[in-house]
């Protein structure tokens, strides 16, 4: 069975502007407008699903979509480096965060690495293309960044260290299309009504 799955990243928040490691942080005004300006460009989906996190709930409230929380799409467990910025944790461990961005089986922060982080991304994938149908068809998620860089990094069985490379801006959609073990890509479309047929 094909399956397209629309991956939304949530609006601006002061951590992103900050290059903080996430801590669950909530969107700021500016956020907040701009995720209410888009809502009327979402795409039609069968299923509506968000990461767990404070900045996602409200990119999806302010969007407009009736989004169950998906525990798969929580963002990427940074152990104690949640809500420091990458220069004090830079300044402060600067062989964990050598170790951090070359060994993708490294977690000198005490949580996930990015092998742990890729897999738990593609496990959720894979899921969606179950034999009975019942999660399968367009499934639109809000996810942060880092959870759809891995589905990316996953789904095109990329090396894990093309994670680093992938860049996903605010309000933007990036669709899988397929199923396990063989999707199509489509990168970081802003959030823009769709034509009409």
């Amino acid at each position: 069975m094909t399956v397209r799955v629309m991956l939304i990243s949530p609006a601006m928040n002061a951590a992103l502007r900050e290059a903080r490691f996430a801590g669950d942080a909530p969107l700021d005004g500016s956020g907040l407008r701009q995720a209410g300006a888009a809502a009327d460009a979402i795409p039609a989906a069968g299923r509506y699903l968000r990461g767990p996190s404070l900045r996602c709930a409200a990119t999806a409230d302010a969007l407009g979509l009736r989004a169950g929380v998906e525990p798969a799409l929580r963002d990427w467990e940074m152990g104690r480096w949640s809500g420091a910025r990458l220069s004090e944790v830079s300044a402060r461990e600067p062989e964990g965060v050598a170790a951090w961005l070359a060994d993708p089986s490294a977690a000198p922060h005490g949580g996930e690495s990015l092998l742990e982080l890729c897999a738990r991304v593609g496990t959720w994938l894979d899921a969606l293309d179950s034999p009975d149908g019942s999660d399968g068809g367009r499934v639109l998620g809000v996810a942060e960044p880092a959870v759809i860089r891995a589905a990316a990094v996953r789904a095109l069985d990329l090396p894990p260290q093309a994670f680093w490379r992938l860049d996903v801006a605010p309000l933007t959609v990036t669709e899988l299309s397929g199923r396990s073990g063989r999707w199509n890509l489509r990168c970081g479309r802003p959030l823009a009504p769709e034509p009409a047929s």
